[in-house]
């Protein structure tokens, strides 16, 4: 697989999950496997996948066999909002309110933020050039300035040199997450933070972005996605009313700037101040 350009986590998770199946079948009898896979209470993406890892083997093993069909649930992803995303960064401590703030900004994949290292980023332009996975064209992303804040004293207190890597293996990442939305959610009682998972802030980041410029192609290009497809679930993922608004008034250049850095739009001056809008936003 190595050989033929396949990724490294790609390699890790075909042998992970054909061990699996060989623990209870055997890999040589295609029938039999066809059978477990079927019989496998997963969903329709999980056996597609198991067929995805299968296929391979037969493959490279001169078997043959005749896949079976399943189709993905066509559900969409689920979308949090920004108060729900800036709660779990205000309850993560410093090391994941980084973390989760640059996937915020950015929109990166967790297997990307594993895969970060110091020089990914331009600490004077505020972005990071992204190394994509799943064999995408590489990208560059913008931080806010509050991430990239965040992001220079954590270098700086670390100690980290060019080529260290910034963040802990994607499955170390995940379990504390899930470890920070359970305290948070408890705390607050708020269940509904439960639902939200590291890709959730991707989708947020692809949706919000999708909303503000229109541009499908320019949102695919941020996304790193090799197929258009991928992208245009954004299109259609959050329903924007008019009449729904977070309006804020600045009267200083500082705190116009500070909205601007939040996301909010100009409108108008009026009485000497300026109004700025944001969009509320609820999923469909």
């Amino acid at each position: 697989m190595k050989k033929d350009g396949y990724a490294d986590d790609t390699i890790k998770v075909t042998g992970k999950r054909l061990r699996m199946i060989a623990k209870v079948v055997n890999l040589d009898n295609p029938d039999v496997v066809k059978e477990y896979i079927a019989a496998k209470n997963a969903s329709n993406g999980y056996k597609e996948a198991l067929c995805d890892v299968y296929s391979r083997y037969v493959k490279y093993n001169g078997l043959r066999w005749q896949r079976p069909l399943y189709e993905r649930d066509d559900q969409p992803p689920y979308v949090p909002t920004e108060e729900e995303i800036n709660i779990l960064i205000a309850d993560a401590g410093k090391k994941y309110s980084l973390l989760l703030s640059i996937i915020k900004d950015t929109g990166m994949r967790p297997i990307e933020v594993e895969r970060a290292r110091v020089r990914w980023f331009d600490l004077q332009r505020g972005a990071v050039n992204v190394q994509t996975a799943k064999h995408g064209a590489g990208r560059t992303l913008e931080l806010k300035p509050q991430t990239l804040a965040m992001l220079k004293e954590y270098i700086g207190r670390h100690n980290l040199g060019l080529n260290d890597r910034i963040f802990a293996k994607v499955k170390t990442i995940r379990g504390e997450f899930r470890h920070i939305k359970w305290r948070t959610a408890m705390k607050l009682q708020r269940p509904e933070l439960l639902r939200i998972s590291l890709y959730s802030l991707r989708h947020y980041f692809g949706t919000m972005l999708y909303h503000r410029t229109k541009d499908i192609l320019y949102v695919q290009k941020k996304m790193g996605h090799r197929n258009l497809k991928n992208t245009l679930v954004y299109t259609h993922l959050v329903s924007f009313k008019s009449d729904e608004y977070t309006v804020r008034v600045a009267e200083t250049i500082q705190e116009a700037c500070k909205l601007v850095e939040a996301g909010f739009e100009y409108v108008t001056e009026m009485d000497s101040v300026k109004i700025f809008r944001k969009p509320k936003f609820m999923c469909v």
